[in-house]
């Protein structure tokens, strides 16, 4: 078999292995980017041999990151404003999960994305912040520690790692809904009594008077280090009705990243109609993406 046909049938593969096969996008960030350095590897490490035994995040004093904390920051036209008090915070909702496809690549936070670490990501929950998940369909419960920002899709509250994912045994279903109750340093990991009991939700934050505006008009529906697998994917979209899809060429670090977007979408009810289509085309986990 040839190479290119050897790097089509990956591809291939890949498009149908779940949840986490894509890359994750640039979240766009309205704070100083930490400065980039080439990922060490596209294709991450094989698992451990025992993904129980990875222990559970332990919650500890942390000061707040330098980089994923702005007062406020926009998406889809839809502004956040990043929380300056967690204490008590309890939210309930939709998960999801991240997996190989994002492994080294750089979190809001700075820090390199590990799928096998027991870490997730936020919209407005200060960086770092710990929190106990729970899985509401089985009773499963993790903490993690919480050192990115997003989901930007849908009704979804929180993106898991890949192990903690696990953990709550959702990588089938790709999400699951969830309690999620954040921890101060110190707490006691024993399981609280009750914590499927209804709790109430902290009303959002009001809009700033000045808000810091950064538009993100296009959804990343993958980043390959190949461009033939790009291409692959390019067309996969436009057999399936999507073609509004364009193949860019970046320069991270030292590496020529070739990444699928598609749009321009205007408006976050535009952007959760692409994100269906996308998800019925094999794409669960599209994000939004740097013009």
């Amino acid at each position: 078999m040839s190479g290119a046909a050897r790097a089509a049938v990956l591809a291939a593969l890949l498009l149908n292995a779940g949840c986490s096969v894509l890359p994750r996008a640039s979240i766009p960030l309205p704070w100083p980017e930490p400065p980039r350095t080439p990922a060490p590897a596209t294709k991450p490490p094989p698992p451990p041999a025992d993904l129980a035994s990875i222990p559970d995040a332990t919650p500890k004093p942390e000061p707040r990151s330098r980089y994923g904390n702005p007062e406020t920051y926009e998406v889809f036209g839809k502004r956040y404003r990043v929380l300056r008090e967690s204490t008590g915070y309890v939210e309930r909702g939709t998960a999801s999960w991240y997996g190989p496809g994002f492994h080294s690549e750089r979190t809001s936070s700075g820090e390199p994305y590990d799928m096998y670490a027991m870490t997730a990501a936020h919209k407005t929950l200060p960086i770092p912040a710990y929190a106990r998940v729970t899985n509401l369909n089985n009773g499963r419960s993790v903490v993690v520690r919480i050192n990115d920002r997003g989901p930007f899709v849908g009704e979804r509250i929180i993106d898991l790692s890949y192990t903690a994912a696990w953990k709550l045994d959702m990588l089938r279903t790709g999400t699951a809904p969830v309690e999620l109750r954040v921890l101060e340093a110190n707490t006691p990991l024993a399981l609280p009594p009750q914590t499927t009991a209804a709790v109430p939700v902290p009303a959002p934050a009001p809009a700033p008077a000045e808000p810091v505006r950064v538009d993100s008009r296009y959804l990343q529906a993958g980043s390959f280090g190949n461009r033939a697998n790009a291409e692959t994917l390019l067309a996969n979209l436009q057999r399936n009705g999507i073609g509004n899809a364009v193949l860019r060429e970046v320069r991270i670090g030292e590496r020529i990243v070739h990444r699928v977007l598609v749009g321009p979408v205007d408006g976050a009810i535009e952007a959760e109609d692409l994100v269906e289509r996308l998800r019925l085309a094999g794409i669960p986990d599209a994000r939004p993406a740097n013009d």
